[in-house]
């Protein structure tokens, strides 16, 4: 089988013959036993932390290694036991030159699953092509605050939602690669990860954070990465309730647990017996430790090989992942390239069109740019999603594009220019300076006690080199199948920028003047917002046209184009609720040590307090009119009383060209005799039409899934819920009942 360690010996290896025998209806974990027992207690201990001695790969991390090959653990040559090769996502494989594919918020704001599955399949065979047969792609903690640095890395702030789409990704890379959904749970700050307490309830907790990562355990993903921040006192890597009681008793999960990387365990003693698998991605606690606590008797062996049989397992049942690599010849090829750029379209969220301002359908004499963020590559964060392609276009690439005739100039700053324009485009938002993964001095200060002594005669770099930027990745490279450098486009964006929380949800004081000193030169103005998530809008009003463009990866600027001229539309819809000041939200303190979770954040804290949102969860616009008939809306329940059934509803293009909406489902128990959001969302469906076509749409719902965690277990309270269907979580447009008992 490609890409199996080569043991020397001729016939197939010991694990090799097990993945026959599973094939042939053996059972996984029965195989994996065996192959435990065939190991020695070295290399059952070697199983539990990846392969890469601590500082010779510190050293190679922060030069660049981490872009240019994938990370190896568990590795044992001699049965043939081929581990895991760990490369990292959301937005394309990080080992380039790669397809950059926009951020996961954006593509959530398609609430489109299938869509979401063919980027994952892209995603997982890019990854593989560069040797990677696992990886942590799948990130998913819900967007409490939209200050999160790492927002732009999950879909946004409800879990039924998120669970679809991560959902959907995971179907796809598992054709390629095994995948890891992450972080287990309530990891959604970003500064005060390392050390913030999260207090959660069990109503808060099962309800609210764990339902989505319940989703795709039952998608059968292959792994889970525990968080770095504890909950309810405990840290998450070493959290036996999280990564036993719940991952595996109640939920049934068979896969592997892995660390977040470094400073993911702070006894490798606990984390063992509380169930997690692989210590990432260094020989590092538990190879300091493990062998005096197992020699000592403070570590059972029986507990040691618990998990390794767990690994085991699971690489039986994705041994596929294996068997064949793509050719690299794969990355960033034409087809993948068009996908991110239909997908960036997709994506793009028209919160206002005032006199239909957009598309512009005829070739406009004079276009004002403005904004510095219209010439520069701004693919998102420069943390561990970092993705190198071979080349961006970016927005001005794509104003140019779309109007070929045009005298398109550009100036970072100075609205006049936009004077006697025939239209004026103001790109304004975020970068990876502002908002992503945060990495600082004091954080690598703090893990030195984690760290191994240096090896004799050998010196350990300072603590700030962990903080410190890399220089770009220079490809080829050993261990990895050889590509060309990426271009000076891709690395201007270099891994491991300076990130973290935000702030504020307003753009700077100079974005703002800009956008309301072009609007006031030239009444044609397109404002177009790059970004992770939220941005508060109090000029929303004060011009004619806004986009929401997020992080729109390499094909962004041809998207634009496509939009700005209505060759596709604007797809996209919020995946939060936009307030009009973040004052409406959660309470927000990046630099917390302590923070608790409840059941309210986003829209169903906007609901609870009767706040209007500026734009509610789902608002977007197209080119197109499409209509809901309240009086088709009917619900088909499965048996009388139960939770499960359809919401059905027909669907109308009333306007005169092609286009898709977004049909939603919410549900609600009015009179409840507990606290509870008024309405969450129970279904979704993308609906594309041609201009005239009528299609009846089917949401299948399950009101389990407003059900009661109490006591360890799941109370549904009988009555009659409403279900409120509708294009956004504003008005609904229909609302049906359903009667349900209880439990």
């Amino acid at each position: 089988m490609t890409g199996l360690p080569d043991t020397g010996a001729t016939g197939p290896t010991p694990f090799a013959s097990s993945v026959d025998r599973v094939r042939g209806g053996a059972d996984h974990h029965a195989e994996a036993r065996a192959l435990v027992a065939a190991m020695t207690d070295e290399e059952k201990l070697g199983c539990l932390d990846g392969d890469t001695e601590f500082w010779s790969g510190i050293v190679d991390m922060v030069g660049g290694g981490y872009h240019r090959h994938a990370w190896p653990a568990a590795v044992v040559a001699r049965l043939g036991v081929p581990g895991i090769h760990f490369a990292d996502g959301p937005r394309g494989c990080v080992i380039g030159p790669a397809t950059c594919f926009p951020v996961s918020m954006a593509r959530g704001a398609t609430f489109d699953p299938e869509l979401e599955e063919r980027i994952g399949r892209v995603i997982g065979t890019e990854l593989r092509a560069m040797g990677a047969t696992y990886t942590g792609a799948v990130c998913m903690n819900l967007l409490r605050h939209p200050g999160w640095g790492r927002a732009q890395e999950t879909y946004g702030e409800d879990p039924h939602h998120v669970g679809e789409m991560a959902a959907a990704l995971t179907r796809g890379l598992q054709t390629r690669v095994m995948a890891c959904m992450k972080h287990f749970a309530c990891n959604s700050m970003e500064e005060a990860r390392f050390r913030v307490d999260v207090t959660v309830d069990e109503r808060a907790l099962h309800e609210v954070y764990l339902p989505h990562f319940r989703r795709v355990a039952d998608e059968g993903v292959a792994s889970v990465m525990s968080a770095y921040n504890s909950v309810n006192g405990n840290w998450c890597g070493e959290h036996t309730v999280l990564l036993t009681d719940v991952l595996r008793a109640e939920w049934g999960w068979d896969g592997f647990v892995t660390s977040d990387f470094i400073a993911g365990l702070r006894d490798p003693v606990l984390s063992v017996t509380a169930g997690l698998e692989i210590e990432m991605p260094f020989r590092q606690q538990r190879a300091q430790h493990l062998p005096d606590a197992v020699a000592s008797g403070a570590l059972a062996l029986a507990d040691v090989e618990a998990r390794v049989e767990a690994t085991l397992a699971t690489l039986l049942r994705f041994a596929h992942v294996f068997e064949r690599a793509p050719d690299p010849s794969v990355l960033a090829a034409p087809d993948h390239r068009d996908l991110a750029r239909e997908a960036a379209a997709a994506a793009m969220v028209l919160l206002r069109n005032e006199g239909g301002l957009l598309p512009v359908t005829t070739d406009p004499g004079r276009v004002a740019v403005l904004g510095r963020l219209a010439a520069v590559p701004n693919l998102g964060d420069g943390g561990s999603s970092d993705v190198y392609p071979p080349e961006v276009s970016t927005l001005l690439d794509g104003v140019r594009a779309a109007f070929p005739t045009a005298d398109v100039v550009h100036h970072d700053t100075d609205a006049s220019v936009a004077e006697g324009a025939d239209l004026a485009i103001v790109v304004v938002g975020c970068t990876k300076a502002d908002e992503g993964e945060f990495i600082d001095v004091g954080t690598s200060e703090s893990m030195l006690a984690m760290f191994p002594p240096p090896p004799p005669g050998g010196s350990a770099p300072p603590p700030a080199a962990v903080a410190e930027e890399p220089p770009a990745p220079d490809l080829p490279v050993d261990a990895a199948p050889s590509v060309d450098a990426p271009s000076d486009a891709a690395t201007e964006h270099g891994t491991f920028a300076p990130g973290g929380d935000r702030r504020s949800l307003r753009l700077s004081a100079a974005d703002e003047a800009l956008v309301r000193g072009t609007a006031a030169a030239c009444p044609r103005t397109v404002v177009a917002v790059m970004g992770g998530s939220a941005v508060v809008m109090p000029w929303l009003e004060g011009v004619p046209a806004t986009l929401q463009v997020w992080y729109p990866g390499m094909e962004g600027g041809s998207a634009f184009a496509d939009v700005l001229t209505g060759v596709r539309e604007p797809g996209g819809r919020l995946p939060f609720a936009l307030p009009r000041d973040e004052a409406d939200l959660v309470a927000w303190d990046p630099d917390a040590d302590t923070v608790v979770y409840d059941l309210f954040h986003g829209q169903w804290k906007l609901d609870r307090d009767g706040v209007a949102p500026h734009r509610p969860f789902g608002a977007g616009l197209g080119y197109t009119d499409f209509e809901l008939d309240p009086g088709s809306a009917h619900v088909r329940q499965v048996g009388p009383g139960v939770t499960t059934g359809s919401v059905e509803v027909a669907v109308a293009n009333a306007g005169d060209r092609p286009g898709s909406t977004v049909v939603f489902a919410f549900a609600g128990l009015p009179g409840s005799s507990v606290d509870r959001p008024l309405r969450r969302l129970v279904g979704f469906r993308r609906v594309v039409l041609d201009a005239g076509a009528r299609t009846v749409v089917v949401l299948p719902f399950d009101l389990a899934t407003l059900a009661v965690r109490r006591g360890g277990g799941w109370f549904q309270e009988p009555g009659r819920y409403v279900l409120d269907v509708g294009t956004d979580a504003g008005t609904p447009v229909a609302t049906v009942t359903v009667d349900v008992s209880g439990t």
